[in-house]
């Protein structure tokens, strides 16, 4: 395959995940936001310092509230980040790739592109917000469903699940962060069922509550969730399975193409840092520092892959 083939795929699933991932963190303050009978500001802020936009935000807005925030993250155009600048950016992506996309992905894509375009053509108010995500978030899984019910398993696959994966495991550790270091008012509400309701928020922004439930029943503590978050490798969007993802998928190339390259080590040494660790050493160490680590390795990691398959060749 062509290494402008490949980035084009790669790129266009990590922008679908990104278009979802972006509406769960809006999600995320939205809700937390919501648990806190101060100022909004601070929860806001937060989800514009974890999506590295906070210059280009302040060159817009003079306020941080909800509805800035929510239309610079989601429809605002000349921010690159934003869900509709995203959305775009895949389907571009999609259109230099079609020929490797069967009919139901390329009508999927399309099918997202529109739908997003009309639902974020206004303004969204504070009361449709909800309904809007969740939008946002559908139109992505229907993509996804496209390519795992009509793709060939081969390196066209394979690519655009890397592309997803790393896409994913970068937003939970993300999500994670913004939590446990900025969202928290105090270090005296540890513990408190302040501290519980963003714990729940944080479960539920990643589509985990359910699942943590059936695992751990009424035990919402910071340890547990941020367990199940960075090592449980049943959970589709903790750290470990989109590492353990990331590595399979690298090692089905491998095997197609006869070669090995430095992003099959890379990705095998930060499953084995994940695999080898424990929650307490993770606590122990900082969880806000482990999962800086983890973001600057993850986005390393895919930058080797970018050099490795020649995306840009």
């Amino acid at each position: 395959m062509l290494g402008k083939t490949a980035g084009g795929l790669y790129w266009m699933f990590r922008y679908f995940e990104r278009s979802e991932n972006t509406a769960r963190l809006v999600d995320a303050g939205f809700r937390m936001s919501l648990t806190r009978s101060a100022s909004d500001q601070d929860e806001w802020m937060s989800v514009i310092q974890t999506t590295s936009i906070r210059e280009a935000f302040e060159e817009r807005h003079d306020e941080v509230n909800t509805a800035t925030v929510t239309d610079f993250l989601l429809r605002d155009m000349t921010n690159p980040t934003s869900v509709m600048s995203i959305v775009e950016a895949a389907r571009n992506n999609a259109r230099l790739v079609r020929t490797a996309l069967t009919r139901e992905v390329w009508e999927a894509v399309n099918e997202c592109w529109i739908t997003l375009k009309d639902a974020l053509a206004r303004p969204v108010r504070d009361r449709e917000l909800p309904a809007t995500l969740a939008l946002i978030r559908q139109q992505s899984a229907l993509v996804r469903a496209a390519l795992h019910g009509t793709m060939l398993r081969n390196e066209i696959y394979d690519f655009a699940r890397i592309g997803t994966f790393l896409e994913r495991a970068d937003n939970t550790a993300r999500i994670l962060d913004v939590k446990y270091y900025v969202l928290l008012p105090s270090v005296m509400h540890v513990g408190s069922s302040l501290d519980n309701v963003q714990w729940e928020t944080i479960l539920r922004s990643v589509s985990a509550q359910r699942a943590y439930r059936w695992l751990n029943a009424d035990d919402i503590s910071a340890r547990s969730i941020a367990e199940f978050l960075i090592l449980d490798r049943r959970l589709p969007r903790s750290l470990a399975f989109c590492a353990t993802k990331i590595v399979d998928n690298l090692q089905f190339l491998a095997d197609d193409y006869g070669e090995r390259h430095a992003c099959h080590d890379a990705a095998e040494a930060l499953v084995s840092r994940l695999r080898d660790n424990t929650v307490d050493a993770i606590f122990d160490i900082g969880l806000h520092e482990f999962i800086e680590q983890f973001i600057r390795d993850n986005n390393a990691l895919g930058q080797q892959i970018e050099q490795d398959y020649r995306f840009n060749g």
